[in-house]
């Protein structure tokens, strides 16, 4: 009798070490087999100098950088890689989403442990879609080497450091991230416009690059993500160095060189285009497109309605081409304006950080389609995978 007793009490005690191994490996799954959404933990983010928090800093031979003054004025840990005076819409939208600190950088050696468990930032500044561009500026991670240090290094320990066991939990861990892409503007800036060494026609070289970015995309989605936010490119047309490299009078200076923003328009109604169809080839993705093209072309043509009084002119003083500098970075410890907050453009090409906090805002509460698509970040973060 109380062998039998003490049988039944081992399986018993079997049955409810195997039940709670499996609870443990679908406790993010509903009866419908769909993972619940359970807010976001952090953000990986991909892209080019508008989301970089500081890789160059660490990559031998980088001429993108902007680990010095007056980089950094106004961000709380000073220079620190980001290319404006304080924060850039990464920092933004962490504050947004609760992230309780700022998201670190891939190529910091001290990138790991419970140091990712919040995101990493992969972006690099100079880099683009296509693996050629940014090659000017020295060392710089391109998109497909940034995705390769995500799925190599970042995604396994990752996974270690969430404890996960199982792969359905894991996966279902990988939907509390947000996955930000930034990137394409140098692709034209720095590729067709500078180089096109193909002259291929604006067409073939759009359809080219956002074929790309559907396929990277893609390829993050196979790895696990989920919830994606992609960035449109900005108007670089009306950017000072735009202007300054097409030379345009200075009685035209508030004008935007039409032909680079034609171009950048070009590929971003055919990025939002892309959102909608890359969806059906993304299964239980939600994606949101926002329009920073808008938000800033917005500003510039009405500065003083929306808090701004020179929508044109550099922040910092750059060094031209002649003066051993690139027309686009800030110069070394050189002169800065006191009302940054007054300014669009920080340097020859970046938006200040009071630019950034109308991206951020509006990529996460706007209700307008034509600046977030098909819907805003807040709204999308709800939406159970």
């Amino acid at each position: 009798m109380a062998g039998g007793s003490s049988l039944r009490l081992f399986i018993l005690g079997v049955s409810l070490l195997s039940f709670s191994f499996q609870c443990f490996c679908h406790c993010n799954v509903n009866r419908k087999g769909e993972t619940r959404s359970v807010g976001i933990k952090g953000m990986f983010v991909f892209g080019s100098s508008l989301v970089d928090n500081g890789n160059n800093n660490f990559l031998q031979n980088s001429l993108a950088r902007a680990d010095y003054l007056p980089y950094g004025v106004d961000f709380p840990l000073g220079p620190s890689g980001r290319f404006t005076n304080g924060k850039n819409v990464i920092d933004l939208l962490g504050e947004q989403l609760k992230i309780p600190s700022f998201i670190p950088v891939f190529a910091d050696p001290q990138t790991k442990g419970s140091k990712i468990v919040h995101g990493v930032n992969f972006a690099s500044g100079a880099s683009g879609i296509l693996d050629d561009t940014g090659s000017l500026a020295g060392r710089v991670m391109s998109l497909n080497e940034q995705i390769r240090n995500f799925e190599e290094v970042t995604l396994p320990e990752l996974k270690t450091q969430l404890g996960l066991g199982c792969s359905t939990s894991f996966e279902s861990s990988l939907h509390k991230y947000l996955f930000v892409v930034g990137t394409g503007g140098n692709d034209y800036s720095f590729n067709y416009f500078l180089a096109n060494p193909h002259n291929v026609s604006l067409q073939v070289f759009t359809a080219n690059l956002t074929s790309s970015l559907s396929t990277q995309l893609k390829k993050l989605h196979s790895l696990g993500a989920r919830k994606f936010v992609v960035m449109s490119i900005n108007p670089l047309g009306c950017s000072p160095m735009a202007k300054n490299m097409m030379k345009l009078p200075n009685v035209t200076r508030n004008r935007c060189v039409q032909g680079m923003n034609r171009a950048v328009h070009l590929f971003n109604s055919r990025f939002k285009s892309m959102v909608d169809a890359i969806r059906a080839e993304m299964p239980g993705s939600a994606l949101v497109f926002v329009n920073s093209y808008k938000i800033i072309r917005d500003i510039i043509k009405n500065p003083i309605s929306k808090g701004f009084k020179d929508s044109s002119g550099t922040c910092c003083e750059v060094a031209s081409i002649s003066e051993g500098g690139n027309g686009i970075l800030c110069k070394r410890g050189g002169q800065v304006c006191l009302n940054r907050s007054s300014h669009v453009f920080f340097d020859g090409l970046h938006p200040t950080e009071a630019v950034n906090v109308q991206i951020a805002t509006k990529a996460f509460v706007s209700t307008l389609k034509t600046e977030v698509y098909p819907t805003n970040i807040q709204q999308m973060i709800q939406i159970q995978i």
